[in-house]
């Protein structure tokens, strides 16, 4: 098989205009590839440390440190290795940081040698990345999944971390779960989304966006938010509940004070117990299927009230209270917080660990949803990865925006050269 012979980082940016890492890893024969990482806004405390090298420049977002760790270091530890050993490169690459978060050379710069590994791997074997991606999967497993396209959340109506606005929570998602194929749920959500947009202007509401593509318009309430969704919907001539389902991410943390729930756009301080009956009530009125972050990540008696009212009703998603670790998931599982797991590469650090976290959330019946950040790039792998994993959930932002679009993009190709993968 052919070996690494070259490993190159360089400073791209992202979807923010700030400073990301790209690293593309070149074979024997010249076949290369190469791939980019992405950033966080609204981040978990227990995720892996993205290392930025806080000077003058770029708002101290610059990351040539990462880059040159890519360059000096963590470049002699994969040239000479085989591509399709993903595991054994990734540990190594850890075992050279030898830190808990990965702060020595930055987790940034080991998932972009992780991706970069890995898109090379697969164009050398002419085959799609989510195919390398599952045989991955196999590997560090024994076993073998089914392919399967994944019905996206799309983020339409953007608050919180995402958004410049006085909406408290951060995402307001639309699920077209009654469609048949991709290319229905690529219409309908934009069709849905471009009405959204129609209504805002009649309310004479903002329409800019927000980090993820989602408007940003100032509101009374985040029931409003939802209410505003629903007409959408309507006006799209589906049925909200039936066709079209709704998400929330709460990312609660960024408004808990440690004691309340501050929503200061409606002026409230609600008590974690206060505040759960607060979701439930939406959950009770508007067909909400999913909510993330519903609980700040270190209250863990809020998360398990939040599991007891609302686990048998709802997808109950663990972000910034997993942070896509397998041990952290591990200690949820068994306090009985939570029934789904956002998974989030960056968030680790390393393909690998990433796999061997959805691998412990099948083993535990939980649900995962691969999903983007809010600072983007180009890069298409969570599509593919998704898709090779069988997840069935994937969460990139809405249908607006390259870096959003670009994920969609793939899946549509995916599913047009692929007729026999479909929805699980």
């Amino acid at each position: 098989m052919l070996k690494i012979s070259s490993v190159k980082a360089i400073q791209v940016f992202d979807s923010r205009g700030f400073p990301t890492i790209s690293c593309k890893v070149v074979l024997e024969d010249g076949t290369s590839a190469f791939a980019m990482v992405p950033s966080g806004a609204s981040t978990g405390s227990k995720e892996a440390i993205e290392l930025r090298d806080n000077k003058s420049t770029y708002h101290g977002k610059s990351v040539l440190k990462a880059v040159s760790n890519i360059n000096k270091e963590l470049s002699s530890i994969v040239i000479g290795k085989d591509p399709n050993n993903q595991q054994e490169i990734d540990k190594s690459l850890i075992m050279f940081d030898a830190t808990q978060d990965k702060s020595k050379v930055g987790a940034n710069a080991i998932l972009a040698v992780s991706l970069a590994v890995a898109h090379v791997a697969s164009k050398a074997k002419n085959i799609n990345l989510y195919e390398h991606f599952s045989s991955i999967y196999e590997d560090i497993t024994g076993i073998v999944l089914n392919y399967s396209m994944p019905m996206p959340m799309f983020n339409i109506l953007n608050g919180g971390e995402h958004a410049d606005n006085n909406i408290d929570l951060q995402e307001f998602m639309i699920i077209p779960s009654g469609a048949k194929t991709f290319v229905e749920v690529m219409e309908w959500a934009t069709t849905i989304y471009h009405n959204l947009k129609k209504i805002l202007l009649v309310k004479k509401c903002s329409t800019a966006v927000g980090d993820e593509g989602g408007f940003a318009p100032n509101l009374k309430s985040n029931e409003d938010a939802i209410k505003l969704i629903i007409d959408a919907i309507k006006k799209s001539n589906l049925e909200p509940g039936v066709d079209v389902n709704i998400a929330l991410d709460c990312a609660a943390s960024e408004f808990y004070d440690g004691k309340k729930y501050i929503l200061q756009g409606e002026d409230k301080k609600l008590s974690p117990s206060e505040f759960v009956e607060y979701l439930h009530d939406l959950v009770s009125k508007y067909p909400i299927t999913s909510i993330e972050d519903g609980m700040d990540e270190d209250d863990i008696a809020g998360w398990k009230m939040l599991t007891e009212k609302l686990g048998s009703k709802c997808q109950l998603v663990g972000d910034d209270l997993f942070v896509t670790n397998k041990k952290i998931l591990t200690d949820g599982v068994k306090q009985n917080i939570a029934n789904s797991i956002l998974i989030k590469p960056n968030q680790v650090g390393s393909i690998t660990e990433t796999i061997e976290t959805i691998n412990c959330a099948n083993e535990n019946n939980f649900k995962s949803i691969i999903s983007h950040r809010s600072g983007e790039t180009e890069d298409t792998t969570i599509s593919d990865l998704a898709v090779g994993l069988g997840i069935g959930q994937i969460k990139t932002g809405a249908p607006c925006r390259s870096d959003r679009i670009a994920k969609y993009n793939r899946l549509l190709w995916i599913e047009e050269e692929s007729s026999d993968i479909v929805f699980k």
